[in-house]
């Protein structure tokens, strides 16, 4: 590591050597002396027949050139928002040129407004890729079909997951804040969120030292736009979406300001109809692995999930320096599943034994009611800022459901007919606070620090019944209570620097103290337990940007970063139910915190091209494991003692012709996981090959068109090799109603191929396959329509101090 670090900054250095800069900097403000921020500034040759140099202004309005190896007179043109602000030619008669302030007339900016600039599809910074939606929009009418179309995102379309390169452990967050969410909730929050509202998506594979140090896949922040509007303003989202099934995404949203006061709410209703028809085969054998049994099982599983929820964000400026805010949400879930199991049961001759026949349905409900607030305030012109956050969360979750077992035999005589019972309330509090410092210590230079502090107390119980002729007794084989408590303590420090204006450093150490408490309370067959966990962790990070060339085209980045991954809370409860007869699921209170280390070297061509190169190497990595016991089959959380992963990628945005834009993404991964399984060994590796095709036409002012496709390879993930899917969908697009309104209609998976499946391995004497059918062939229509009335005004962006404590609930 010590000579890879030396070799990076060699070359560094070498290229700066050779390099001889003009430095020129200067300030623009309008007429009003109001700075404009994000002006783009270039240097041109004399003649303009070549592009030397650009950059943006800042906040202040401020700009710096710096020009390698040029002597002779330059051009220099500032624009904004596509109007030309100025033209100057500067003979470069000294190697630093100060124009001081510039002020500008045929432009007036209001007081406090960040304007955003026509930026390209993605830019790399030195710790996170920035990705503009605008190019992803057009056919999304929601904040979770944008995430998916962003490079190296997938979405599993059975359980929600959104995983990064791979990787599953992935933290969502909203304008630096957590989503709250996993799974099917968080996708169902995200669909509640309208596409056209997201100003930026943060990719951070490797988050720096600020961040909390949970989720070793990474980071995706989802920046909103920050441009309010005095008086009111808002967006109104409606779609329908019909499969075998119908659903519909509906919400609204609305802002006021006035005065110190700006007010933000959203308020959204899903109903989102499902299904997964679910074939599982399972081979049993003895020990010199002759066949003894076979099982083969088909579940359908018609879901309707519907959620609403409610946020509300008050600000108010208590001077030009300091800004209060408020922040409530309140949101319910609210599942229904009915599912049919048939299995049958043969012996080695594939003779039938025994046929079983299973309904199980279940209803699950979760009500979610977060409280923060949050202070900021700048102490000085220099650019130190002080901030405070403190969350209060509750999650209440209660799960209803019956298990109803018809065995017979061969000859169709009731062999046994039982029917379990069960309620499963799960309740859970968050409280945090965290304390954030940052300052400019010079031009170049900024520094910052932090304290925070979390905990976390879960009460779960689960109560099974025997129902025997309408009698309920108590089932002590799965009933169980348990409390679980944790608290984190953590601290960091992070700087950052520019060298001679042109390499970009960041360094930063966090360190987290972890407490945890865990207690099973005892029935009349079990005996309380109890464990205790204490540990402190050190995480280091390294950020380097180095531009390549003398016009910055051609940009390299280096990262490192070690990262944790603690169990979600749900994981480490005890619990063991049966998802059927013979399949049993149930938590892990034994997990070890997941430890990863993450590198990346990555190069960029003119912000339209990069290509990255990453290596991860990790131990005890959670996975779902698998266990065959007497023909029942245990499914668990488990850890995995390590886990290497290679990455190759590759992502394009050009023109292909002045009407067509093409994006691409492509991936090529190598992973492996290694450890003794439940006395079995595994070493599970492969290579698999993700490929994202985008084509964008704009047919004209009004209507737009899209084609994409997605195909993934045979994917490796612990004990599980899935099978090769793809899908393709199309998508056109029109403005309506002066502008303000847009009709969109898409159809996804139009082939019907997006069908996973695959096999378990490393499981004692068995063999196991699985193959689903879902409801992913969907014709969707969505109508947006946008209204406001006032003056343009910036408005804070919020944070929170509960940051991945809420993604580890599932």
């Amino acid at each position: 590591m010590k000579k890879f670090l030396l070799v990076i900054g060699t070359v560094f250095i070498t290229n700066l050597s050779k390099a001889q800069l003009i430095n020129i900097n200067g300030k623009l403000i309008d007429k009003n002396g109001n700075a404009i921020e994000n002006a783009i500034v270039s240097a041109y040759t004399k003649e303009k027949t070549k592009l030397l140099k650009t950059a943006l202004t800042d906040s202040l309005g401020n700009f710096l050139l710096a020009i390698a190896n040029y002597k002779e007179e330059i051009l220099l043109e500032a624009t904004f928002n596509k109007k030309v602000l100025f033209t100057k030619n500067i003979a470069a008669t000294s190697n630093n040129i100060s124009l001081k302030t510039i002020t500008v007339e045929n432009v007036t900016v209001e007081k406090d407004v960040t304007v955003v600039a026509q930026q390209n599809f993605i830019t790399r910074k030195a710790d996170r890729v920035i990705v503009n939606p605008d190019a992803l929009v057009s056919f999304s009418s929601n904040m979770l079909e944008v995430i998916e179309k962003a490079p190296g995102i997938q979405v599993d379309i059975v359980n929600g997951t959104i995983s990064m390169h791979g990787k599953p452990d992935v933290i969502i967050m909203i304008n630096d804040k957590p989503t709250n969410l996993t799974g099917n909730d968080l996708a169902n929050f995200l669909k509640s969120m309208t596409a056209a509202n997201i100003a930026a998506i943060e990719i951070m594979h490797t988050p720096p030292a600020n961040f909390d140090a949970s989720g070793n896949a990474g980071i995706i922040n989802i920046k909103l736009k920050r441009i309010k509007l005095k008086g009111y303003n808002g967006n109104v989202n409606l779609s329908y979406g019909q499969g075998k099934y119908h659903r519909s995404s509906n919400s609204i949203n609305f802002n006021y300001r006035k005065n110190k006061v700006n007010f933000n709410s959203n308020v959204a209703l899903n109903n989102n109809g499902t299904y997964q028809d679910l074939f599982i085969n399972r081979y049993y054998f003895s020990n010199n692995q002759a066949l003894q049994s076979s099982f083969k099982q088909n579940s359908y599983i018609p879901k309707r999930l519907s959620s609403a929820n409610v946020k509300l964000d008050l600000d108010y400026y208590v001077t030009d320096k300091t800004v209060l805010g408020f922040s409530v949400l309140a949101l319910q879930n609210k599942n229904k599943t009915n599912t049919e199991n048939t299995a049958t049961i043969a012996d080695a001759n594939n003779q039938l034994t025994n046929t079983v026949q299973a309904y199980n349905p279940s209803t699950r409900k979760l009500n979610n009611y977060n409280f923060s607030t949050n202070l900021q305030h700048k102490i000085n012109k220099k650019g130190s800022t002080l901030s405070a956050n403190a969350d209060y969360l509750i999650y209440q979750l209660n799960t209803d459901q019956y298990l109803l077992n018809k065995l017979t035999d061969n000859n169709g005589s009731i062999v046994s007919n039982t029917k379990l019972v069960s309620n499963l309330p799960s309740n859970l509090d968050i409280i945090a606070v965290k304390l954030d410092y940052s300052t400019l210590i010079n031009k170049t230079a900024k520094f910052e620090t932090g304290l925070k502090t979390s905990h976390v107390n879960t009460n779960n119980i689960a109560n099974f019944f025997d129902e025997i002729n309408s009698q309920l007794t108590a089932n002590n084989t799965f009933s169980n209570k348990y409390n679980y408590k944790e608290t984190v303590n953590a601290a960091y420090v992070n700087y950052s620097t520019s060298v001679k204006k042109n390499t970009q450093l960041q360094f930063g150490l966090r360190l987290e103290q972890t407490n945890v408490n865990g207690f099973q309370f005892g029935n009349p067959t079990l005996n309380d337990s109890s464990f205790k966990r204490n540990y402190v962790n050190l995480f280091p990070t390294i950020f380097a940007m180095q531009p390549l060339d003398s016009l910055g085209k051609h940009v390299g980045t280096f990262s490192y970063g070690k990262r944790i991954n603690r169990p979600n809370y749900q994981d480490m409860n005890p619990f063991t139910y049966p998802l059927d007869r013979y399949t049993l699921y149930g938590g892990n209170p034994f997990l070890n915190p997941t430890i990863s280390h993450n590198f990346e070297l990555a190069h960029t061509y003119n912000n339209r091209f990069s290509t990255s190169f990453k290596y991860s190497f990790t131990k005890d990595v959670i996975r779902e494991t698998n266990e065959q016991r007497n023909g029942i089959f245990y499914s668990r959380p488990g850890n995995i003692g390590t886990f290497n992963s290679i990455s190759l990628s590759h992502s394009a945005n050009f023109k292909l012709y002045k009407k067509i834009t093409v994006i691409l993404y492509g991936e090529l991964t190598n992973v492996q996981y290694k450890d003794k399984i439940y006395g079995e060994n595994l070493n599970n590796k492969g290579t698999y090959v993700f490929i994202n095709p985008t084509f964008q036409f704009a047919i004209n002012k009004k209507w737009n068109a899209e084609l994409s496709s997605t195909y993934q390879s045979g994917v490796v993930v612990g004990q599980f090799i899935t099978i090769p899917v793809w899908q393709s969908r199309v998508g056109v697009s029109t403005k309506c109603l002066k502008d303000q309104g847009t009709i969109r209609f898409n159809l996804n998976d139009m082939f019907y191929t997006n069908q996973p499946g695959g096999k378990i391995v490393a499981i004692t004497n068995s063999d196991a396959n699985w193959k689903s059918y879902l409801d992913t062939r969907v014709a969707s229509i969505a109508f947006g329509y946008r209204f406001n009335k006032g003056k343009s005004r910036a408005a804070r962006q919020n944070t929170t101090a509960a940051d991945t404590e809420k993604s580890r609930i599932n």
